[in-house]
């Protein structure tokens, strides 16, 4: 009597509360209680009137929860769990029963927001669906974390008695949940919805990407894999797969037949200078876009995949013939933009260096640097341009030059200096091109034939009349232009200097030769013995050559 008494007490008491720590304030009381009664009755008495008298708490604990979540306030049940395990003659029975119970009615009231969810937003057109999955989304993750922050005494007791089950995922069971009976059947339109989205934003539309980005929120916070072999533990090597599946595949998809239609139609009614223009400004429109929205590992691969591809260059004429794109994944725009077209844009290349429209040029070698080894054309391009402006300009000035190496020198260095701006300006300092112009003032020349005209006859000059620094600084030089330009471009030079070290040779010998002959009545004079097909002296002479 005394204890069935003792059970309507806190019954009546259980039948009034409202409130999770009113529920655990009680409990604890009667754990007390029934500690209090172990020294004097049975075991199993015990064991029957715990499991009668908390029973009773249960249905009103579930309620207290429920009420929890739908409001967003949360409590602590940790304690609960903990007060309700140090009933140590009761642990093994009551205890897993009381944790199964809880968790019961737990996946119960998941599983019918769930289906609520589910139901609510499978007709949902446009907008709507993606403001409701935003909504619902950001709200079952918020109470799952709260559920799962006051359960953790209980997950971790709870999870021991279950790990051989295969449909419990520590920590995450309610995403796992979410993402097989919410998400399964309603991405297809939210992924549907976010694309037209995004179509209307490149149209110029305003929309609102708050929606998109939640829904991205939600599609990274989904990709996890469970871990079988290891008691279903959440594993995530890639954050972003479900993201990745279900949204960037069709997204590049998307972008690549749009910009593939708009290339064609702005190339058919548009230069590929403002072709250019365009693609650039897409190209900074895609960055923001991703950096405002969506997940950040799209970057790369929408770079490669956005109008700085060849196919963009697709109809700068009627006769470009497009070919079918690659993946979009990994070099879509480069592919449909940029290099399937490079020929269009090595041709306007041309245009661009003749005209000296640098800030063109620029933006055309900024998109062309995109595609991997596509600047080695471009650079054999302004290499050409280079040498046959160098050639033009020491032409013009070859006739006084010829007479004035100094004006020679300077016209060369002008010419440098030149193209070297243009290199540090346009080409970005490019190291390849600053190569180029290098070779370009002397060893990339076309056969070297105008630096080989002016240099030899400054050495013949230089030689005859003996003005030269040093012999050994000559025969350095000659041999340095021998291992660029190779033996027949140096075979003058050096006959040349060979003839000056034979005529210096042949002077002391003759002078030699009159004193051992006391030959005083011949002149004093000295001679240079020169080959004449080595030698750049075309001029007449009207010098006859006595008879011996």
């Amino acid at each position: 009597v005394f204890l069935r008494n003792q059970t309507n007490s806190f019954n009546e008491q259980g039948s009034r509360i409202k409130y999770i720590n009113e529920i655990i304030q009680l409990i604890n009381k009667r754990i007390e209680y029934i500690n209090h009664m172990y020294s004097y009755l049975p075991e199993a008495r015990i064991q029957t009137l715990v499991k009668c008298t908390l029973q009773d708490y249960l249905n009103k604990l579930i309620d207290a929860i429920k009420r929890s979540l739908e409001t967003e306030t949360y409590h602590d049940l940790d304690g609960l769990f903990k007060s309700i395990s140090q009933i140590t003659y009761i642990k093994d029975d009551f205890s897993k029963a009381f944790e199964d119970f809880i968790l019961q009615k737990g996946r119960e009231e998941i599983t019918r927001i769930e289906k609520d969810t589910k139901k609510d937003g499978i007709d949902l057109p446009g907008d709507d669906v993606l403001r409701f999955y935003k909504e619902n989304s950001n709200k079952y993750k918020f109470s799952s974390q709260a559920v799962n922050g006051f359960c953790l005494y209980l997950n971790h007791n709870w999870i021991q008695h279950n790990t051989q089950s295969q449909d419990i995922y520590e920590v995450f069971t309610c995403m796992k949940n979410w993402q097989k009976d919410v998400f399964q059947p309603l991405y297809k339109q939210v992924t549907h919805a976010c694309l037209v989205l995004i179509k209307s934003e490149r149209n110029n539309a305003i929309i609102n990407t708050h929606l998109i980005s939640g829904v991205i929120q939600s599609y990274v916070a989904l990709g996890f894999t469970e871990d079988t072999t290891n008691n279903n533990q959440m594993t995530s090597p890639t954050p972003t797969t479900i993201y990745k599946e279900f949204f960037e595949v069709q997204f590049f998809q998307a972008t690549k037949q749009f910009y593939r239609l708009e290339a064609a139609t702005f190339l058919l009614h548009n230069s590929v200078t403002e072709y250019l223009r365009k693609v650039s400004q897409r190209l900074d429109e895609e960055v923001h876009r991703v950096q405002s929205y969506l997940h950040p590992s799209t970057l790369s691969a929408l770079i490669k995949a956005s109008p700085l591809q060849p196919q963009h260059m697709l109809q700068i004429s009627a006769h470009l013939n497009v070919p079918g794109l690659r993946s979009i994944c990994l070099k879509e725009v480069e592919e449909v933009l940029i290099r399937d077209q490079l020929y269009v844009i090595y041709s306007e290349s041309k245009t661009l260096l003749r005209d000296e429209r640098h800030q063109d040029l620029a933006l055309l070698f900024k998109l062309v640097n995109r595609v991997p080894n596509a600047t080695n054309e471009l650079k054999k391009i302004v290499e050409n341009h280079i040498y046959e402006m160098g050639i033009n300009t020491i032409e013009r000035v070859s006739g006084t030059a010829i007479n004035d190496p100094k004006l020679y020198i300077e016209t060369i260095l002008d010419i440098h200096k030149k193209y070297l701006t243009l290199v540090q300006n346009v080409f970005n300092n490019a190291q390849d091109f600053i190569i180029a112009l290098d070779k370009i003032a002397f060893n990339y020349v076309e056969d070297k034939d105008v630096y080989q005209k002016f240099y030899s006859r400054m050495l013949a000059k230089r030689l005859v009349g003996q003005l030269s620094a040093s012999d050994d600084y000559e025969e350095s030089m000659i041999s340095k232009l021998k291992q660029a330009c190779g033996y027949e471009y140096t075979s003058k030079l050096q006959r040349m200097f060979q003839d000056i070290g034979v005529s210096k040779t042949l002077v002391p010998e003759y002078e030699k030769y009159r004193e051992n002959h006391r030959a005083t009545g011949i002149a004093d004079f000295s001679i240079m013995v020169l080959s004449s097909n080595s030698w750049p002296f075309s001029a007449p002479s009207n010098f006859i050559l006595p008879i011996e």
